[in-house]
């Protein structure tokens, strides 16, 4: 489904990603790991089209996607959720979740504002809320839950868990759950490496821009030298 071969992005002067490849089959999770400042980020940001490679590659569907604007990449069918969460906090969490809805979307099951809160059930408790008076943890659900309501085949999501309370992160891995089992492909850029290699069967590790390990999430578990050396602080 998504096919990254060999890309270098750079933020102005700074070179920051280094032929950077890596694949997303259909339906499958895969976990992008590293420490902070590696890069993880940018390679999400470069999929969507807010940070364009300068070099390399990006196929979603067998389409190249360099250098096409970030609202037709989601046209295309790729969801995005920033670490930064970029809900509108002047209008309610009702009209966030729409804003999520895509034109003319033939699914056989979709997302609706119900099934979203069925896993957030404090989202449907604030519906008619101001988005902005919602708790950081909150803000973080619905940003994921509008995504979804524009029922991506693949969905890039950046440090979700970051900041959550324990019962909240229960429910936002019962959600990527969900979303798992209805065929949406997940790249999932995660800190907590527990949480991201439980969800995911893939996992890619990136040090100083570039990945320098792949494999299974077992044989990310099972290598003591990549997680020391890598992963853990």
């Amino acid at each position: 489904m998504l096919d990254i071969d060999k890309i270098h992005t750079y933020y102005g002067k700074s070179h920051i990603l280094y032929d950077v490849s890596m694949e997303v089959n259909d339906g499958a999770t895969v976990a992008l790991l590293g420490r902070n400042g590696v890069g993880k980020s940018t390679t999400l940001k470069s999929v969507i089209g807010i940070s364009s490679p300068q070099e390399g590659s990006i196929r979603f569907k067998g389409e190249e996607i360099v250098g096409l604007r970030t609202h037709k990449i989601c046209r295309l069918g790729v969801g995005y959720v920033p670490e930064e969460r970029r809900i509108f906090p002047n209008i309610t969490v009702r009209q966030n979740f729409l804003i999520g809805l895509k034109p003319n979307q033939r699914v056989e099951d979709p997302w609706t504002i119900d099934a979203v809160c069925k896993y957030f059930p404090v989202l449907g408790k604030r519906a008619d809320f101001k988005a902005g008076n919602l708790s950081g943890g909150e803000q973080q659900m619905l940003s994921v839950g509008r995504t979804l309501m524009g029922n991506p085949q693949l969905l890039l999501i950046d440090e979700p868990t970051e900041g959550l309370a324990p019962f909240l992160k229960e429910m936002l891995m019962d959600m990527l759950g969900k979303t798992k089992e209805s065929g949406c492909a997940i790249l999932l850029v995660e800190q907590n490496m527990d949480i991201a290699l439980h969800l995911a069967e893939r996992a890619y590790v990136m040090a100083k821009g570039r990945v320098v390990f792949h494999g299974s999430s077992e044989e990310v578990r099972g290598n003591k030298e990549i997680r020391k050396k890598y992963l853990e602080v």
